[in-house]
């Protein structure tokens, strides 16, 4: 099976692309710029350039696909914008693998996406599983609640670096998951009958809260978290406020996701339903704990190297006079 992969730069691209060679998958993925996708090269993955916004440059990366994995997003540092990446490029995107005929058309999406649609990225989400749905191309879409991954940002690094941690009253845990779990979904999916024409929620077996996540780095790293509350009212108001300009909807979109874990009737997922479709049981899973536990033996043991390396300089410095 021949996949053409996007987004594959990302934090889920590329762990699909790693697992996807791992599995003899036949690998192209569309790029805008080349340089930086260098490292799939060296992987052994074929590079086209394409843009999603120019629906031109991609005829030849359809060329022999079999399965579309659209793992691409609008992030903060983007020169586009969310409607050009998450709407105008993803329905090029579509309609180009309509006209191809590939057999599946694999798209991630947000869990809860029909509760807000003032959230302008939550909103392109919710519309394009719809238009997805009624394309007539075979699909799968996923939704996620988010990724182990994001936690270190919020919580491991601040920690670590004794920087206030922002948090409000919590209501909710989240299925957080592991991005290299999620890849196994995925590729499971592209051979499986029952997937086809589905979405799934998708996360881990055992949702956490904020609060259970900053316990264990404080555990794991030995150093007590700085936490600032956030009023919800601040938030409210600085949502409503950033809404009014583009250039920070995605300051807008990360407080509005912030006050959805608020007031959200439910940010967990069933995992039943997706062990009796894919036969992934809970314990084939990444847990958050294992997970931050691996992240901080790795870096306090780069650290306890750098410390000797900083020592040995010193030493030879002070050897030198």
């Amino acid at each position: 099976m021949a996949l053409l992969i996007i987004g594959a730069t990302g934090t889920l691209g590329r762990q699909i692309v790693r697992r996807a060679l791992n599995e003899d998958y036949k690998i192209r993925c569309l790029v805008r710029n080349i340089r930086k996708a260098r490292f799939l090269r060296e992987w052994g993955v074929e590079l086209i350039y394409g843009d999603l916004n120019s629906p031109q440059t991609l005829i030849r990366s359809f060329k022999g696909i079999t399965a579309i994995i659209d793992a691409s997003t609008c992030r903060s540092a983007d020169a586009l914008n969310v409607k050009e990446v998450d709407w105008d490029g993803k329905i090029a995107l579509l309609q180009a693998s309509k006209v191809a005929k590939v057999k599946r058309f694999i798209f991630f999406s947000v869990l809860n996406t029909n509760q807000r649609n003032y959230i302008p990225l939550m909103k392109l989400k919710f519309n394009f599983e719809y238009v997805t749905r009624n394309s007539k191309v075979p699909y799968t879409i996923f939704q996620l609640s988010g990724f182990f991954q994001g936690l270190i940002g919020q919580y491991a690094i601040p920690i670590l670096e004794q920087q206030s941690i922002y948090t409000v009253k919590e209501t909710v845990p989240v299925s957080y998951i592991d991005t290299d779990d999620v890849t196994i979904f995925c590729l499971k999916s592209l051979d499986l009958k029952l997937a086809e024409n589905k979405t799934f929620s998708l996360g881990n077996p055992n949702p956490i809260l904020a609060s259970t996540a900053i316990q264990i780095c404080e555990k794991l790293s030995g150093q007590k978290a700085k936490v600032n509350k956030l009023s919800i009212n601040n938030v409210r108001v600085g949502r409503i406020l950033t809404n009014f300009f583009q250039w920070s909807w995605n300051i807008a979109d990360r407080l509005a996701f912030i006050e959805l874990l608020l007031d959200s009737e439910d940010f967990k997922i069933n995992y039943g339903s997706l062990q009796k479709t894919f036969s992934i049981f809970p314990s084939d899973l990444l847990t958050s704990e294992i997970y931050f536990q691996q992240y901080f033996e790795q870096i306090l043991s780069k650290l306890k190297d750098l410390n000797y390396d900083q020592n040995q300089m010193t030493k030879r410095r002070d050897l030198t006079f």
